[in-house]
């Protein structure tokens, strides 16, 4: 059989892989077959971990708002039950929002919340 040569298709390839991996510690930026693995391994946990993150910013939002909202004498699922009741459609991710830097926005939320 005749041997085929590599030569630029597979450098190139090569050189893609090794950009991939730059800044990795030892063979995983220098050796192709490390470098492949490295990357693979990257991408998985890139894709994994954005959902991971949508996970942990949901419960980073419902803690605040729990702290937020026992300030003022009610609880989270008081809160949301309330709000749902009052027809409030305020997301999590703006409730925390104003939790944190409007303290007196959520307390008029919280207030037409009870009111209904």
């Amino acid at each position: 059989m005749t041997r085929v040569k590599g030569g630029f298709k597979a450098r190139r390839r090569h050189n893609r892989i090794l950009a991939l991996t730059k800044g990795q510690f030892g063979a995983r930026h220098k050796h192709f077959r490390r470098a492949k693995e490295a990357s693979l391994h990257a991408l998985w946990y890139a894709y994994r971990d954005r959902r991971n993150r949508r996970r942990d910013l949901r419960r980073l939002w419902i803690t605040r708002i729990n702290a937020a909202a026992r300030l003022n004498g009610i609880t989270y699922s008081k809160l949301t039950n309330s709000l749902k009741a009052a027809h409030i459609e305020l997301d999590r991710k703006v409730l925390a929002d104003l939790a944190v830097h409007e303290p007196a926005a959520f307390r008029a939320v919280i207030d037409a919340a009870r009111a209904s």
